[in-house]
């Protein structure tokens, strides 16, 4: 396994090996790029990409992240060839480093302070359902294809997270289903279950989740990160404590001069210009 592109800050000056990013304004926009097999991820793409949401967590001038995929499909999952074949070869020990990296990522998409916004059209399987998932919020088309490919290659489902997550974006039961079986959850369906946000056109799908993307970050991005953080604490938290870690929370956020101006705002009838502090 070669070492990745070390992430360096500011985002906007970064120039990944693995895959494409480009900084407009306040947001960035990852793409996964190897459209000629359906953007796979590989040892190199997985440390590469934890690495830049690692590095997000420092950045300054980027509010907002979109991931998205060239090619008419966000991604197939680990490259068949370049991961699937080399782990079979793998002791035990070689096997969790693997599977401990391929969770790293996760944490760190869910770990950086900024919105992550998925645009996902065509297949998105395996890791690659598994980074839409990690996201907070998913736009997807009428050909979005959802997979958890897990059982298909002799796998458990309990993949990166995906018992965890799943559940709680679509319900127990559904998560149970697409686990077990690793069928096909298409776009429109996928939105009736709550799997993805918004449902729209294919040409559409990138530029509006960039616009809502330009729009949190536009935002209280303070707040933003805060609930962001509170969203991800309380799954382990009962509704007692949660109740006080977001009184504590809160407070903080009435501190800031991001509401201040929305008050001033307010009482000059005017729109609030957020600055993120």
């Amino acid at each position: 396994m070669s070492i990745a592109n070390a992430t360096t800050l500011p985002l906007a000056g970064f120039k990944p090996a693995h895959f494409g990013l480009g900084v407009a304004g306040k947001v960035a926009t990852v793409t996964l790029n190897r459209p000629d097999k359906k953007n796979p991820l590989t040892f190199e793409s997985y440390r590469e990409l934890t690495d830049f949401f690692l590095a997000a967590q420092k950045e300054e001038e980027v509010k907002a992240v979109v991931i998205t995929g060239a090619g008419g499909n966000f991604s197939s999952g680990g490259d068949v060839l370049e991961i699937i074949g080399p782990l079979v070869a793998m002791d035990t020990k070689d096997l969790l480093k693997f599977t401990r990296m391929t969770g790293d990522l996760v944490k760190a998409i869910r770990g950086c302070p900024q919105p992550v916004i998925a645009a996902i059209d065509g297949i998105c399987a395996g890791a690659g359902a598994i980074m839409a998932m990690a996201s907070d919020i998913r736009f997807g088309t009428p050909e979005t294809k959802i997979a958890f490919l897990f059982n298909r290659v002799g796998l458990a489902g309990c993949d990166m997270g995906a018992c965890a997550m799943l559940p709680r974006i679509i319900g127990q039961g559904r998560a149970a289903e697409l686990l077990y079986t690793g069928r096909v959850l298409k776009g429109e369906e996928a939105e009736r279950w709550g799997f993805l946000n918004r449902l729209v056109g294919k040409e559409a799908v990138l530029g509006e989740a960039q616009a809502l993307a330009g729009e949190l970050a536009d935002g209280p991005t303070f707040a933003n990160a805060m609930t962001k953080r509170m969203l991800e604490m309380e799954w382990a938290m009962s509704v007692e404590a949660a109740i006080e870690a977001e009184a504590v929370a809160q407070a903080l956020c009435m501190q800031t001069e991001d509401f201040a101006r929305a008050y001033h705002a307010f009482a000059a009838k005017q729109k609030p210009v957020f600055e993120g502090n």
